[in-house]
């Protein structure tokens, strides 16, 4: 019940109004330049995706896995916290037993390698349904290799959240034009003088939404005031 509660009024449900939402098997990727909140909203999406009892992964190639589990646990206590629920300790012990997180290097990781680790993983009994990949370098992925890693999370139906620090607010200066057409959702985080703004820059075919969210200043929620 608690949990419904707190999926129900999580700040996903924003970006859900905003652009219908990433469904199980769809591609989204969250740009900004490195230190403005990538990692807060993708762990804005893992905690909705344990909210709904999914099976996660996270992978993070620039923070180490300390580090991720403090991001989770500060952002699970602030959505909480805003939406004035109490008692969640029991609950958040069982979310986190279906959180996986890896660390790893891009110097000896490739998303091929990462692939295969997520089928050991469900040889194993633990599918996942939610992955990010934070701090990945598209610069050092060959279109190829990404193709291959899509097609894989599409096949098992997972979606999946990347990020990458790029300070362009162009779509086109966000990836290579092969690689684009791989994603079906781009946001930015844009900084502006008083607010981070979070604008989509790309919704799957179709024309991306006019409308912006926001980062709270001081939890880094998504929100739309």
């Amino acid at each position: 019940m608690v949990a419904q509660e707190l999926f129900d009024r999580s700040p996903v449900r924003l970006f859900d109004n905003l652009t219908g939402g990433l469904k199980a098997g769809e591609i989204g990727l969250i740009t900004a330049k490195k230190g403005l909140g990538k990692t807060s909203v993708l762990v804005q999406f893992g905690v909705d995706a344990l909210l709904k009892d999914e099976q996660i992964v996270h992978v993070s190639f620039d923070q180490q896995s300390a580090n991720v589990i403090t991001w989770y646990t500060d952002i699970f206590d602030e959505i909480a916290k805003k939406r004035n629920v109490s008692n969640i300790s029991d609950i958040k012990q069982e979310l986190v037993r279906k959180r996986i997180i890896l660390n790893f290097n891009q110097d000896t990781v490739s998303l091929n390698q990462i692939a295969a680790t997520l089928r050991a993983l469900a040889e194993g009994g633990i599918k996942a349904q939610f992955m990010t990949v934070d701090g990945m370098d598209f610069t050092r992925v060959s279109a190829q290799d990404l193709q291959t890693f899509i097609e894989f999370a599409r096949s098992c139906g997972m979606q999946v959240w990347f990020s990458e620090n790029c300070e362009s607010d162009k779509l086109a200066d966000t990836l290579p034009a092969d690689m684009l057409c791989m994603f079906d959702c781009i946001m930015h985080l844009d900084p502006k003088p008083d607010q981070i703004q979070v604008r989509i820059l790309k919704l799957r075919d179709g024309k991306a939404p006019e409308a912006v969210l926001r980062l709270d200043s001081k939890t880094l929620l998504m929100t739309d005031k």
